[in-house]
């Protein structure tokens, strides 16, 4: 619902949460060589799964920023108000 004090100019955190997911994919893959390259097959797979859910975050925020901007109200529009709940 809408209140009527959005802030006119607000943003959508998704190109700083597609950077953070670049960098934490960058991460979890060097993780996940280096423990298995040192012989450390537990933090190996830890690091995978990390590199797992990076990479399923990375395709959601990109899905997201393809899908371009949605209607938003101008301030022309009045805030919506509850409906009246009448019982009979």
């Amino acid at each position: 619902m809408r209140t009527g004090s959005e802030p006119t100019t607000a943003r959508s955190p998704l190109r700083m949460r597609l950077w953070l997911t670049v960098w934490g994919l960058v991460w979890a893959v060097a993780g996940t060589a280096a423990f298995a390259l040192a012989g450390r097959p537990g933090w190996a797979a830890g690091c995978g799964v990390l590199w797992l859910v990076v990479t399923i975050d990375f395709a959601l925020v990109v899905r997201r920023i393809r899908q371009g901007p949605h209607y938003q109200p101008g301030r022309g529009i009045p805030p919506y108000r509850p409906p009246e709940h009448r019982l009979p």
